[in-house]
């Protein structure tokens, strides 16, 4: 996703300190990652689920882009549970 520049939610900042999950991470994820959902009808503007790799540790983040600026919003981030995701970290499971 081409981004101008990011605006971190402080819900995205919480979970990165919680999860130790750094700013390179994020915007590598955000600039190299694969979406796996697209939310197309969230307000104010549309967002993805994005999965990265970095290294060997599956990093997902949400984020929205404003159209007009390329400014990306981190609205989320997290190290996916294998208890929750398949192991692409692709699909939850069933």
């Amino acid at each position: 996703m081409n981004c101008t520049s990011f605006q971190y939610s402080t819900h995205a900042v919480k979970r990165m300190l919680e999860k130790n999950i750094t700013t390179f991470e994020v915007e590598q994820t955000a600039s190299l990652g694969e979406i796996i959902q697209d939310y197309h009808d969230d307000k104010p503007y549309p967002s993805v689920l994005l999965l990265y790799f970095v290294d060997t540790r599956p990093i997902h983040v949400v984020l929205a882009k404003n159209i007009e600026t390329g400014t990306c919003i981190i609205i989320t981030c997290y190290q996916p549970d294998e208890a929750i995701w398949q192991n692409t970290f692709k699909e939850k499971n069933r």
